[in-house]
């Protein structure tokens, strides 16, 4: 089913089935995952606790990226969300990658978390390989997708309510730890974070080299701006669900690393399991320890959930764009069935790596999906420029939600985004990734000229939704 909005854009409402309740938890879990509970290990071994810094910026990044994009959801809720954001502000050809560039993330962001989920089940089962839970995840997950968008919803809210639960319920432990001195660590307490070489004991550089695994772990929160055009009062639930970015991102990485610093010296965080069940195994709480690696499993199998969601929402609406093969267009009660299912058989390659090579599989693919994470925010803040540029000023003066400190902050954002591309320049492990993201795009742009895809009817539509096949 389509409406027409009061601007002329064309709404899909067909399937729409999140509640704002649905909204707010998913906007609440999407920044806690995999790289908060299991990739905060590397981003400390590189910054110490410097990190705290890079948290900060990066997450006042993120902030801006979001607002950005949902001052244009709520301008025009259309399936697609910032990929026909991007075609509609900066052409064809820029939807094109951005939208196939998400699924791209969304992909490489999944396999690593089926990654992690292998390696948090061998906290129980050494023994067995990690391919076989792997194959676990994916059924779980993918029977959750092609159900319905409300049972996708309802999944996410529980799997958010154990997430945050198991956070606060550290936070709370770990300053009991910290005020009542049960640390058995050689130090603990604030002099944790000068002690061991002091807040900067990598230098500068540490600090910088951490950008990567700190941007890879808010990497997936623009999946607020694909769920909202699923929500059933857009103009309301999107603006309510991004306005919660900053607390939670205080109170989830900023509070959450600085318990853990504090409780173990830095350089005690070794990586081989979470941060966070590490916590507990020092404290020789075994039974706490086992309790919230179910936890870190479970914010893993959220993650991959959100991931198939996303990115099969932008593939279709690509599709309906004639920018996706036509099949990525086929939707049952509202569910891309198609681009769900293909999503799932490409998410069979992360069964083939961690058979292929277990160990190394985890910072490969962390590596590779923030460099498609920070381009599509590029992308995203580049299309809200661009958007506002082409408004009168009475289109401005209207918006009903609008981004803040504009343009300064929209600047800021970009600016720290073209820095960190350049320290994947830089550091001799980021530049793989950073090439194979660079011939990803050079393909896209490609196939979008050699398939007859620029000369789709409509294909620079000024629009969001203003054409849909």
């Amino acid at each position: 089913m389509t409406t027409i909005q009061p601007s002329g854009t064309p709404v899909h409402t067909e399937g729409r089935g999140l509640t704002s309740r649905h909204l707010h938890f998913i906007a609440l879990g999407s920044a806690i995952g995999t790289g908060l509970f299991y990739g905060s290990a590397g981003a400390i071994q590189a910054a110490g606790p410097s990190v705290l810094l890079v948290y900060l910026l990066g997450g006042a990044v993120v902030y801006f990226v979001l607002r950005a994009l949902g001052e244009m959801a709520v301008r025009h809720p259309v399936r697609g969300s910032f990929a026909e954001y991007t075609r509609a502000h900066l052409g064809g050809a820029a939807g094109f990658l951005t939208g196939w560039m998400f699924a791209f993330e969304m992909l490489i962001v999944a396999l690593a978390d089926l990654t992690a989920i292998g390696i948090y089940m061998g906290f129980w089962f050494p023994d067995v390989a990690r391919w076989v839970w792997v194959v676990a995840a994916l059924l779980v997950v993918g029977a959750a997708n092609l159900a319905s968008t409300r049972v996708f919803g309802e999944l996410e809210f529980w799997f958010t309510i154990v997430k945050v639960g198991a956070v606060v319920a550290m936070i709370v432990a770990g300053a009991a730890v910290l005020i009542f001195g049960l640390s058995t660590a050689d130090t603990s307490g604030p002099q944790n974070l000068v002690n061991h070489g002091g807040f900067f004991p990598n230098g500068i550089g540490g600090m910088v080299a951490s950008f990567i695994l700190v941007l890879f772990a808010f990497g997936g929160t623009e999946i607020i701006g694909v769920a909202g055009t699923e929500a059933e009062d857009p103009s309301r639930a999107v603006p309510k669900a991004i306005n919660t970015v900053p607390a939670r991102i205080l109170l989830f990485y900023v509070l959450a690393i600085l318990i853990i610093l504090m409780i173990n010296p830095w350089h005690t965080i070794n990586g081989e399991e979470s941060p966070f069940v590490q916590i507990f195994t020092a404290l020789g709480v075994n039974w706490a320890a086992a309790l919230l690696n179910v936890v870190v499993i479970t914010a893993a199998l959220s993650a991959i959930n959100a991931d198939i969601f996303g990115a099969g929402r932008v593939l279709t609406g690509l599709a309906n764009q004639r920018l996706a093969p036509p099949v990525m267009a086929k939707t049952v009660r509202g569910v891309p069935v198609m681009t769900t299912i293909i999503m799932l058989g490409v998410l069979i390659l992360g069964v083939v790596l961690n058979a292929v090579i277990p160990e190394s599989v985890f910072h490969v693919i962390a590596a590779l999906a923030t460099f498609a994470t920070i381009f599509v925010w590029a992308m995203i803040l580049i299309a809200h420029v661009a958007s506002r540029r082409n408004m009168t000023q009475e289109e401005e003066a209207s918006l009903e939600y609008r981004v803040p400190f504009w343009p300064f902050g929209q600047y800021f954002a970009l600016a720290f985004i073209l820095f960190t591309f350049g320290v994947m320049a830089w550091l001799p492990d980021f530049r793989l990734p950073l090439a194979v993201g660079a011939v990803f795009s050079v393909a896209c742009i490609a196939m979008y000229y050699l398939t007859g895809r620029n000369k789709v009817e409509g294909v620079n539509n000024p629009v969001p939704g203003g054409y849909v096949h």
